[in-house]
């Protein structure tokens, strides 16, 4: 039974979402306020509460912005990895952006029926459950360890959510080959349905600012121009 964190600020919607969760499956962890909800956080990563295996964060609360959250659970090396689905009633593209690049897994905009949220999460669910490839690899000054699931560039370790870990590890174990974001999306996140190109756009952006000496200037990471992506080893 998986065990979900959800932070929703309007009663009514929270209550929904718990009943149908819970129908689902779903073991809760439910908070109005984004105090309460770093508070559970804190307890559970210390062994104090119940594992959690998923977020669903609410961007707008009356207490802090959901991103603040989100910020609070990526800076928490104990729960870096965690999936994270935002819930937004903000539609702009920035703000969707913002989310991915402060390490979001999956959002989903306001108004929303239960039944596409709760396969979102199953979705985001589904892309953690598939195994990594066991062997670890060296390409230039970077080490990827998937049985760890770390990343060291150039002697240091370097943190990462999952979604960008599994993205690299398959950029780096397909070294030379040209990968459109399509295939990608196929590859790495396999629920296509819910992510769009974009994602794929904002994950390769906060790689390269992880493992490039000068990202804007890739050496590993590049664009090839009209097709897509190509990791290559250093020259």
């Amino acid at each position: 039974m998986p065990h979900l964190l959800l932070l929703e600020d309007d009663a009514d919607i929270r209550l929904g979402l718990e009943q149908h969760l819970k129908r689902e499956g779903f073991a809760l962890s439910s908070f109005e306020n984004g105090r309460d909800a770093l508070k559970c956080i804190s307890q559970s990563a210390a062994g104090q509460a119940p594992r959690l295996d998923v977020a669903l964060l609410d961007l707008t609360l009356p207490d802090m912005d959901g991103l603040d959250v989100l910020r609070a659970i990526r800076a928490d090396a104990r729960y870096r990895t965690l999936p994270v689905v935002l819930v937004t009633a903000r539609h702009e593209e920035i703000d969707r952006v913002l989310g991915l690049e402060l390490g979001a897994d999956d959002y989903i905009a306001k108004p929303f029926s239960p039944r596409e949220l709760v396969a979102r999460v199953k979705a985001v669910l589904r892309r953690f459950e598939r195994p990594l490839p066991a062997s670890p690899m060296k390409v230039g000054e970077i080490e990827i360890d998937p049985s760890a699931m770390t990343l060291t560039v150039r002697g240091s370790m370097v943190p990462t959510t999952a979604t960008e870990f599994r993205l690299l590890d398959y950029f780096a174990r397909h070294k030379g080959r040209v990968f459109s974001r399509d295939h990608l999306l196929d590859s790495v996140w396999r629920d296509t349905a819910y992510v769009t190109p974009r994602s794929v756009d904002v994950y390769v952006r906060r790689i390269r600012e992880k493992i490039e000496p000068d990202p804007e200037n890739p050496r590993y990471l590049k664009t090839v121009r009209g097709a897509g992506y190509r990791f290559e080893g250093p020259k």
